[in-house]
């Protein structure tokens, strides 16, 4: 066993060193030759391994990030193809992997439309395929649920293990499709369907944006979720399936068969009958406590001291999901790489007591939303941790004038329901 360790261990540090000739500028085809002699095989949880010494040793992420495709192509001449396990229909896995098949069939229309497109006259007509184009592009879109899951559930038990690199590196490369797909899909719009001006687009940024999902769907396949199979418990994967509808299906929806056990469902903190919880300024049973913040018009998280998720409300019109997967999880960890510099300054300045609030306001998916941040602090003014209200102020900023009369805004039955 020692031996096999061993061996391990010298295969990522190999791995290691030939990528490192790689970000220096070595080309991919000689790296590609060098893996070949020196290792003959690896897999998946190397990789990680690999990817995650090179963070330790101070890599910037962003550069691991910006190489990771080169490091998929060039290793996985060498990247050992463990045959799945079977899993129950509607396991995680087994909806991530027909959402990824989803997926790639719309690739392939996609791909298919853009053939046609580049055997057509430069000043022929292509309104019909830049239709299927803009329609195709559509469906990609939905990947974003998909992400979604992948980064708040999946990886936020991966971290529970040890295995951060995925977050770092993967969440990056996720908002990098995002990023072409949405640049995509505003040049489809812009589009007159003149083959000539569609040849242009397809030869560039709709085939770096097919690239992108499809290179996606490969590091899930054959490192992503074959690492997660490998290291997480029964237990995690009911956690994930319980969190996964708060986010929603990507083209195709879980099939049924799984069964989580019972014990791992979230059920919450019961206090003995008549019990409340005592407040210098009142007693509120559980369920009263969990009411109010679930009724406030805001959106409530609180990280504690240590940066990590305690606390959010679970109110009916959340404007960004949340999954009771991100409890206890770093809160740097549940943001995009890109905007973790800024997370890391509000908490450091409201740790250090030089600030007290942070705020911020956004046009998000045709709606103002009001972001503000809250040192919270004891009475003698020891920092206890963040608060994060999160407000949709659409409405309230088209008010004018006074309403003094009793006028109610909800239909009864929608009403009644809340």
């Amino acid at each position: 066993m020692s031996e096999l360790t061993d061996n391990r261990a010298q295969r990522i540090r190999t791995l290691k060193e030939i990528i490192k000739s790689l970000h220096a500028g070595e080309s991919p085809e000689t790296v590609k030759a060098r893996l070949r002699e020196l290792i003959r095989q690896t897999d998946h949880s190397e990789i990680v391994a690999m990817e995650q010494a090179l963070i330790a040793e101070g890599m910037p992420v962003s550069e691991i990030q910006a190489m990771c495709d080169l490091h998929s192509q060039v290793t996985r001449e060498i990247l050992v193809q463990i045959r799945p396990p079977e899993l129950p229909p509607g396991h995680p896995v087994d909806t991530f992997r027909r959402e990824n098949a989803a997926l790639r069939e719309v690739i392939a229309r996609a791909r298919e439309v853009l053939r046609r497109i580049e055997a057509m006259p430069d000043d022929a007509s292509a309104d019909s395929e830049l239709l299927e184009l803009r329609r195709a592009v559509n469906e990609l879109m939905d990947v974003d649920k998909h992400y979604q899951r992948k980064e708040h559930a999946l990886f936020s038990r991966l971290e529970r293990y040890g295995i951060t690199g995925p977050s770092k590196v993967m969440w990056a490369k996720d908002d990098e499709v995002r990023g072409l797909l949405k640049n995509l899909d505003e040049a489809l719009r812009a589009q007159s369907g003149r083959a000539g001006d569609l040849k242009v687009l397809a030869a560039g940024l709709a085939q770096r944006a097919l690239a992108a999902v499809e290179e996606m769907i490969y590091k899930e396949e054959n490192i992503l979720l074959p690492l997660a199979l490998s290291t997480l418990s029964e237990d995690d994967w009911a956690e994930i399936w319980e969190a996964s509808p708060r986010y929603g299906w990507c083209l195709v929806e879980p099939r049924s068969g799984y069964q989580p056990p019972a014990r791992v469902l979230r059920k919450g903190v019961e206090l003995p009958p008549g019990a409340d919880v005592e407040l210098p300024n009142g007693a509120l049973s559980l369920k009263q406590l969990a009411a109010i913040f679930n009724t406030l018009p805001v959106d409530l998280t609180f990280v504690d001291a240590d940066d990590r998720v305690a606390f959010f409300s679970e109110g009916r019109d959340r404007i960004f999901a949340r999954s009771r997967a991100i409890l206890g999880r770093k809160v740097q960890h549940c943001h995009p790489p890109k905007s973790v510099d800024v997370v890391n300054r509000i908490l450091d300045d409201f740790r250090q007591g030089r600030q007290n609030v942070a705020e911020f306001w956004i046009q998000h998916h045709g709606r103002f939303v009001h972001i503000r941040y809250f040192a919270v602090r004891d009475e003698e003014g020891t920092y206890l941790g963040t608060l994060e209200v999160t407000q949709d102020l659409t409405r309230l900023r088209t008010l004018e004038g006074e309403r003094r009369l009793l006028q109610y805004d909800e239909p009864v039955e929608t009403a009644a329901r809340a």
